[in-house]
């Protein structure tokens, strides 16, 4: 029997075990954002060192301005074989509202879905079950073999959701020792729940905050209505002119530099049969409300957009107060593809919004981050290798995707280390990530397993 198979069968066997070790990794509530689990992102990371130890790699958590990082070697000792950096994160969304949960979110379950077996829980999908994949596949195969087929390196963040504001001291600091071929990313997701995906495109952000301010203190409406300027209704008509009637955003040179995707990359999506309709309608839409001349999966992965993602102003409370307020505040972000410049955005909308001020009126910018599209080969010998062991293993191809969201770290990697990354999860749409009851599939888990030890065997040969 082949050790590939041995590996498999490894897997399979120790399933009901990797769960348990899942399971305790869930019930540590790491939350980064809060100041309050501190205690348990310590926790969280050395769980994660001691478990790696437990596999023969030297591990251990390192200190940073925040919390702290997990390093983990194993080397083969063999000379040629490729050295692989593993890049995940330990920390996880605050739970709330905690009464939308059907079960506690730190004491996971296993449950009936409706498309079989699910486990629910806080990380269950972000990101600590797509963690365990790789370091589950690492056990199979030491199982099987008594060691990797290639070099490996396991680095876990434990600020992700929060800012990640020790990564790039730290692999600025520690640029040497993390120096690998190249990096393999599980926080993204599958194509759909029977065909795996590997992300090569992510959109960039920028997230601003603007704030208009009028009148010294609030006004009571029936003495100085018509005659003040109210804030809010500055604000609505600058949000409002930042889409035309066909979906494309208005901000001057909001497009330089944006391209079509490739007709061959094009030709594979066409060929996905992606259900635009059906995508609105398990949320409970029907039309697009992006640029008219684009399908919906452009629209949601490699398309450049503009959102208003709050609005604060005047009275919100109960019952009605008749005042025109002094300020009102609005949160946009723009989720940017190749081509597109960071600061060249928040220029143009800083001075979109100063143009369209009348007197009486002045902006206050805040900004929450700004960060570029990430682009990786589509056609590397690594890629290549894992999509054809992706479909060993789902009986699919594994079409190469652009994702809508943003995962800094892979630009980090690019500018600090020098490498690419191969962005490959087994996360659905439907796992409610940062959400209430927030699930992975448990085939999810066991393929993502398998496809692990299928992946690091090929990246060997």
């Amino acid at each position: 029997m082949s050790q590939i198979q041995n590996a498999l069968d490894a897997a399979d066997t120790a399933l009901d075990a990797s769960l348990d070790r899942l399971f305790e990794f869930l019930r540590i509530p790491s939350i980064s954002a809060d100041s309050a689990y501190d205690g348990d992102c310590r926790r969280a990371a050395e769980w994660a060192a001691s478990t790696l130890r437990e596999l023969g790699f030297d591990a251990s958590p390192r200190e940073t301005i925040g919390h702290p990082m997990v390093v983990g070697h194993r080397r083969t000792g063999r000379q040629g074989v490729p050295h692989v950096l593993f890049y995940g994160h330990y920390d996880v969304q605050p739970p709330d509202p905690l009464d939308l949960w059907t079960s506690r979110p730190f004491e996971p379950i296993r449950a009936s879905g409706p498309h079989g077996e699910i486990i629910v829980g806080r990380g269950a999908s972000d990101d600590k079950g797509q963690v365990m994949t790789f370091i589950e596949a690492c056990r199979a195969l030491i199982a099987a073999d008594g060691q990797l087929p290639v070099d490996v390196t396991i680095f876990l963040e434990g600020e992700e959701e929060s800012s990640s504001r020790s990564l790039v001291p730290f692999l600025t600091a520690n640029r040497d020792e993390l120096k690998a071929d190249f990096c393999l990313v599980c926080d993204t997701g599958m194509w759909d729940r029977e065909t795996p995906a590997v992300t090569t495109m992510l959109r960039g952000i920028v997230y601003e905050e603007v704030t208009i301010k009028a009148a010294s203190r609030d006004l009571h409406s029936g003495s100085y209505g018509g005659a003040a300027q109210n804030p809010i209704r500055v604000l609505a008509k600058i949000l409002a002119a930042l889409h035309d009637d066909e979906g494309r955003v208005t901000l001057p040179g909001f497009y330089d530099g944006v391209q079509d995707l490739p007709a061959d990359v094009k030709a594979e999506w066409d060929a996905l049969n992606f259900d635009g309709a059906e995508f609105l309608g398990d949320v409970g839409l029907k039309v697009p409300a992006g640029e008219k001349d684009r399908t919906v999966l452009e629209q949601i992965t490699v398309r450049p957009t503009c959102d208003v993602n709050g609005i604060v102003g005047g009275y919100t409370g109960e019952g009605a107060k008749t005042v025109i307020p002094a300020q009102a505040s609005a949160k946009v972000s723009f989720r940017l593809v190749g081509g597109q410049d960071p600061a060249r955005v928040q220029a143009a909308f800083r001075q979109f919004v100063s143009a369209r001020l009348p007197e009486d009126c002045h902006a206050v910018f805040q900004s929450h981050g700004a960060s570029p599209a990430i682009a990786v080969p589509a056609d590397s010998p690594p890629l290549t290798k894992a999509r054809r062991a992706l479909a060993e293993e789902w009986g699919r191809t594994a079409p190469v995707i652009g994702a809508g969201g943003s995962i800094p770290v892979v630009g980090d990697l690019q500018r600090i280390l020098g490498i690419d990354s191969l962005l490959i999860g087994f996360g659905l749409e439907d796992d409610q990530i940062h959400s209430p009851n927030e699930k992975y599939d448990l085939r999810s888990f066991h393929k993502g397993i398998r496809s692990w030890v299928r992946i690091l065997d090929a990246l060997a040969r």
